[in-house]
């Protein structure tokens, strides 16, 4: 038997306007080809109405149907541009601005509201779908000091996490009325980017019990962060899972901060799965011992292969690290068989002091 779900694949950075990426339905098709059998759907118009799957479950119930024809799953809803948007630092505004309809362009109170306002609307539409998860982002206010030159006054940070909790707290508590975790994917550009910064909202949200975590190890590779340590620490919050990779060639030239160059020139950069040096015997490993019962998704993102050859290539690699956890100890043939009198015996208890 196996606890955990997949493969999978993330639509995103699939979308576009020529078929077969063009619809969900025509996704779906595509992924079911590539012997996908679950898809995570970023809520894109021209993948879902979102208000519609929030009010109406005759709409989520034609959704599924649509997919189930392909045999394909929904595993969660995605709102990574939306939360974002939820706290945006003013340096931002104008870069942000793209992730939101356009008459709320140049409107950063207006734009916050929406962004708010789709993220609640994404933890119904998940319930509606059957969903026990979603994929998010936090969004940031102290990014830009994230280094501490010029010197950071003192109280900025936390100020930082406060707001950002209470701006949060509402949402988590609509996920909760929904019965699905909200779960946010640990990522430089947002204040939630490593488990530090987990721990501080966590505690800033007072452990709110649908706060959980997309665990995608390339973030990882990128900041030089023991992933599999991660794990070990947080594995009860984690409720998402992205197989991407990445891999880190520092130089003397360039490092973790990579000195402004192209993806492709960095020292840290992503890479299609299976091309980079994330270890991911060692990352199933660990969720199997777990017991995470979330889904595997392959987000493709990578500096050089080709995105639909990543695709072809992912769904084979999550299925052959996916671990069917055994039922029974390895060393159950070799079992002696003793009853509790000879356990004393055994332990020398034989006619001891009871």
């Amino acid at each position: 038997m196996t606890a955990m779900q997949g493969p999978a694949i993330f639509l995103a950075q699939f979308l576009g306007d020529a078929a077969p990426f063009d619809t969900l339905d025509h996704m779906a098709e595509w992924a079911a080809g590539l012997g996908y059998v679950g898809v995570q759907i970023p809520c894109d118009s021209r993948l879902i109405d979102l208000t519609q799957a929030a009010e109406s479950q005759s709409y989520c119930d034609d959704l599924r149907a649509r997919l189930d024809k392909f045999g394909i799953q929904p595993t969660e809803l995605s709102t990574h541009l939306q939360g974002q948007l939820v706290a945006v630092h003013p340096a931002y505004d104008t870069l942000f601005d793209g992730f939101a309809p356009a008459e709320l362009h140049g409107k950063p109170a207006e734009r916050q509201a929406w962004a708010v306002e789709q993220v609640k609307l994404a933890a119904r539409a998940s319930a509606r779908l059957g969903l026990k998860a979603h994929a998010t982002f936090s969004g940031a206010l102290a990014w830009p000091y994230v280094y501490p030159w010029p010197q950071r006054p003192a109280g900025l940070v936390e100020e930082a996490f406060a707001e950002l909790a209470r701006r949060w707290t509402p949402i988590l508590d609509v996920f909760e009325e929904a019965g699905v975790n909200c779960a946010f994917e640990i990522h430089p550009g947002e204040d939630i980017h490593d488990g530090a910064t987990w721990e501080r909202f966590l505690a800033a949200v007072n452990n709110h019990p649908r706060a959980r975590i997309l665990f995608d190890p390339s973030h990882y590779v990128l900041q030089q962060l023991d992933y599999l340590d991660f794990i070990d620490r947080y594995h009860d919050r984690i409720s998402c899972f992205h197989v991407k990779d990445a891999e880190f060639n520092p130089t003397g030239r360039s490092g973790v901060y990579g000195g402004y160059e192209s993806w492709a020139n960095r020292a840290g950069r992503f890479r299609s799965t299976g091309d980079g040096q994330v270890d991911f015997v060692g990352i199933f490993s660990k969720l199997a011992q777990y017991g995470y019962r979330g889904w595997a998704v392959i987000e493709w993102e990578c500096a050089l292969k080709n995105s639909e050859d990543g695709a072809r290539e992912g769904a084979p690699f999550i299925r052959d690290h996916i671990i069917r956890v055994t039922g029974r100890a390895f060393d159950d043939f070799a079992s002696s068989g003793v009853d509790k009198a000879a356990i004393r015996t055994l332990l020398g208890l034989d006619g001891a002091a009871k």
